[in-house]
């Protein structure tokens, strides 16, 4: 399974990899926008292995983003690990 993750995009570098500083809920990574150069500051990208891989509104960002907090705040049973 493979999981991508929306985030907003900080800034970007002027190097090779087009790397930015991209914020997930307020944790920020280097991500490469090597693979989508159309992608600018402000932005919304989905982010899978530290590569951005595509552009996403905020809106459909907004409600990712909302329902990872939703499954977050989910109590697991008893004596489940996380």
């Amino acid at each position: 399974m493979c999981l991508a993750v929306p985030g907003r995009v900080l800034n970007i570098e002027d190097d090779t990899l087009r790397t930015a500083t991209v914020s997930f809920g307020g944790i920020t990574k280097s991500v490469s926008l090597a693979f989508v150069p159309e992608a600018g500051v402000g932005d919304y990208v989905i982010v899978h292995v530290g590569f951005a891989i595509s552009r996403l509104d905020e809106e459909a960002a907004r409600r990712t983003l909302e329902t990872y907090a939703d499954l977050a705040a989910l109590e697991l049973p008893e004596g489940t690990e996380h």
